[in-house]
């Protein structure tokens, strides 16, 4: 009985076992089929007869955001830069708010970078600064300790500017050599390191400016020093803007956009020229200067024109009216896009810029009204330059897609 029901088993065994060779002859010959095609062709006929291929395959890359696209190094690098760049503005007016810019009174660029690390290094240091206007008219008496302290910010503003140019300078060296950076972009790029080398020569010469008989550096040279940083800030930030983001072609916010950029950019100049003057110093009240809207001896120099460059109370006069005109246009600017947008980026872009203009705002009264605390001037320069930022962003949205360039 036994030996009949193995029989039956071997029997069905063996007359199945054609039919499943036959099975699994089919499956091969659909498999080896599209061998001869290039291999993602090949996956795809494999996924296609394979079950077993088609749930082993890797996952399908996650898509972009509309409008954007990838990350790469440069572009990483670019942003890195611009970090510091915006960094080194505030640390810049840290420097001027702290009376520190002057206490290192030589220009050295290569051994400059190491401190003085003895206590004969400090005591020459301190000498060399006891020779000039600085230390004679406003610091006499000053300690040793007290030197240290002005002379290790003007120091750290210094080390970070070389530390901007070798993090620029190198990198691209590296990518132009690799070819990751070619054509019209090294061109631009080689432009802006040029710019950046003009920077630190503007820094010098705005020094030289005041280790003569007035202790104190030109105001236009403080300015230009100053704008020389906010164009480096904002050519970089537009390349990467141009590499991450196609163009919303939001082209009815053009006009406000680049209105309220320049007014921007204009009052961040004024502000040079404040900081230059010192001239937060005094009418530090608001609305009111002095008692008036309008104060008295906005004309006093001759001729006329250096008023607005040299006058004190002009030159405060004009900032205030700049900065107010300023709020009003980046605020104009958030209504039309809340008016006439739909959600997106220009519309986000120029409700944050209204945002910040009103923070900026507040900052700027507060300082004035405070005389001037070195941690909310340090925050009122910050401010203007996350301001001009989301304005550029929102000027760069009104672009058409075809104009976008790297």
């Amino acid at each position: 009985m036994a030996i009949r029901q193995a029989y039956g088993v071997f029997s069905g065994w063996q007359g199945a076992l054609p039919s499943f060779m036959t099975r699994v002859t089919t499956r091969s010959a659909a498999i080896s089929m599209p061998a001869a095609l290039p291999r993602p062709h090949y996956r795809k006929a494999l996924a296609m007869t394979d079950p077993i291929a088609e749930t082993s395959a890797a996952p399908p890359r996650r898509a972009l955001p509309e409008g954007a696209a990838a990350c790469d190094a440069v572009t990483v690098w670019l942003i890195v830069v611009i970090v510091m760049v915006f960094a080194m503005v505030v640390v810049g007016g840290v420097t001027r708010l702290t009376q520190s810019g002057l206490s290192i009174v030589d220009w050295n660029p290569i051994m400059g970078a190491i401190p003085p690390l003895s206590d004969a290094a400090w005591m020459d240091a301190f000498n060399a600064y006891k020779q000039f206007p600085e230390y004679q008219r406003i610091n006499y008496g000053m300690t040793l300790a007290e030197f240290k302290a002005i002379f290790l910010i003007e120091y750290f503003h210094r080390l970070w500017g070389r530390l901007i140019g070798l993090a620029f300078a190198l990198p691209l060296a590296w990518f132009v050599v690799r070819g990751r950076v070619r054509g019209a972009l090294a061109w631009k790029l080689g432009g802006v390191l040029l710019l950046g080398g003009a920077q630190g020569l503007m820094g010098w010469i705005m020094v030289q400016s005041g280790l003569i008989d007035n202790p104190s550096v030109s105001a236009y040279r403080l300015t230009a020093h100053l704008m020389i940083a906010v164009a480096i800030y904002l050519i970089l930030l537009w390349m990467v803007l141009g590499r991450m983001l196609t163009p919303s072609g939001a082209t009815g916010l053009r006009r406000p956009a680049l209105i309220a950029l320049t007014l921007a950019l204009v009052t961040v100049a004024s502000g040079g020229f404040v900081a230059g003057l010192d001239a937060g110093m005094t009418y530090n009240t608001f609305p009111l200067m002095d008692g008036q809207l309008v104060p008295d001896g906005l004309l006093m120099l001759d001729p006329v024109w250096r008023n607005p460059f040299e006058n004190v109370a002009m030159v405060q006069f004009d900032h205030r009216v700049l900065a107010v005109t300023s709020v009003f246009a980046v605020l104009w600017l958030g209504l039309r896009a809340a008016r006439s947008m739909a959600a997106g980026r220009p519309r986000t872009a120029a409700l944050a810029s209204a945002a910040m203009v009103l923070l900026q705002g507040a900052l700027g009264i507060t300082t004035l009204v405070l005389v001037v605390p070195v941690s909310l001037g340090a925050a009122h320069q910050a401010g203007a330059m996350v301001l001009i930022a989301l304005l550029t962003w929102t000027l760069f949205e009104c672009r058409r897609s075809s104009q976008a360039t790297a």
